[in-house]
């Protein structure tokens, strides 16, 4: 599995205190679900690569939990899955095409912030 943080990221875990790199994880977690939900309807294949990665992050995320923050954790995970599915949303069907490329320009972004975190 994928199961360790990055070069870059690797720095910034030296010295973010643990509770913002599990927000980070679980925001990413989030953010991934939405990414591969929007793949299954506009790109089959690639959901496969974000659904391995996805798995990765939770992997990360459970090791850093405590349990009694889980509820918490969940909401992290929620509100930061609708965020990026309104992104990807605006991106694919805004009408307003400078608000559309913004979308998806910060969607990407986001995205590969997250992916950044796991090794290859």
């Amino acid at each position: 599995m994928l199961g360790g943080i990055g070069t870059a990221p690797a720095a910034w875990a030296q010295v973010a205190p643990w509770q913002d790199q599990l927000r980070t994880f679980a925001t990413c977690v989030g953010r991934l679900s939405a990414q591969m939900e929007w793949q299954w309807m506009f790109d089959g294949p690639g959901s496969e690569e974000t659904q391995r990665q996805r798995a990765g992050i939770i992997e990360l995320l459970e090791a850093l939990m405590p349990p009694e923050q889980g509820r918490e954790v969940l909401a992290w995970r929620v509100e930061a899955k609708m965020a990026h599915a309104y992104l990807l949303t605006r991106a694919t069907f805004g009408q307003d095409k400078r608000a559309a490329q913004r979308a998806e320009r910060l969607a990407v972004r986001q995205i590969g912030e997250c992916r950044s975190l796991l090794l290859s």
